[in-house]
């Protein structure tokens, strides 16, 4: 176990910059976006007032709804640069001429931990950005408060906020909580996915590239079958569930054993 935490804490400490950067461009367009759009909604309140009529005051959700693009832009730049990074994590090892993976794949620990370890550093480096998101929101909340008079404010609560912005409410921050396991678990198993598929490339090199490609497309096959099964005459919607949770583990335990034995016993340095 400690080698397998030096392991993540190695990975991790490999892409730090890449994701303070992330949450710097994350939190200087949002809050220009904020800043703006609050603006415009203060001024067109005070001149409503001067010339008698009667607006609607405004609260922090209407805000976040109204700044869509720039809420939404940085959210898109960071799901891609994490995106790529998955084949990246894998791929710079072997980039150089110094290549770290001979470096990586003789320390003394065994394999399957560096797997791991690369898997684990995905998932924190997600759930960070989720959490920096949600400490962002709770931010910029105060900020508008800041910005706002009193008497031209309505109050939200923060998932009203999360619920005006559709990348937040259908992807980043689903308030069910059965849908926020669905899509995360998805994505979890996808990276998995994507690991065996690169070591299977690694492994068997140019027939490696089309063993890839099967594995990663028959993987996408069953989980878009799980995805459209819906209940029918002989099920109802509990079983559904159980149906495609047991496709879900099946699906995962293959791609980690696989994954595990091609780490192990394929891949040489």
């Amino acid at each position: 176990m400690n080698r397998y935490l030096k392991l993540v804490h190695l990975e991790v400490h490999r892409f730090r910059y890449a994701i303070f950067s992330l949450m710097f461009l994350t939190a200087t367009i949002q809050m220009i976006g904020l800043v703006h759009t609050t603006r415009l909604r203060v001024a067109g309140r005070r001149e409503a007032a001067l010339l008698g009529d009667h607006p609607r005051n405004f609260s922090f959700a209407d805000i976040i709804g109204d700044s869509q693009f720039l809420f939404t832009i940085p959210i898109l730049i960071s799901i891609i640069v994490l995106g790529l990074y998955v084949f990246g994590i894998w791929y710079r090892d072997w980039t150089g001429r110094d290549k770290f993976a001979y470096r990586l794949f003789t320390l003394p620990a065994a394999r399957r931990h560096v797997y791991m370890a690369k898997a684990s550093a995905i998932f924190i480096f997600v759930f960070a950005m989720v959490s920096f998101q949600l400490l962002l929101l709770l931010l910029e909340r105060q900020l508008f408060d800041w910005m706002v008079p009193s008497e031209y404010r309505m109050p939200s609560l923060l998932a009203e906020a999360v619920a005006s912005n559709l990348v937040f409410v259908r992807y980043l921050l689903p308030p069910d909580g059965l849908m926020f396991a669905v899509y995360y678990g998805t994505g979890i198993l996808a990276v998995f996915v994507i690991f065996t598929a690169i070591l299977l490339e690694r492994s068997y090199h140019l027939a490696g590239i089309i063993y890839a490609i099967l594995y990663a497309a028959s993987c996408a096959a069953v989980i878009g079958f799980a995805f459209s099964l819906h209940p029918y005459v002989y099920f109802y919607p509990r079983e559904i569930t159980v149906i495609r949770l047991c496709i879900y583990i099946v699906v995962m335990s293959l791609t980690l054993t696989l994954g595990f034995r091609l780490v192990s016993k394929k891949i040489t340095v």
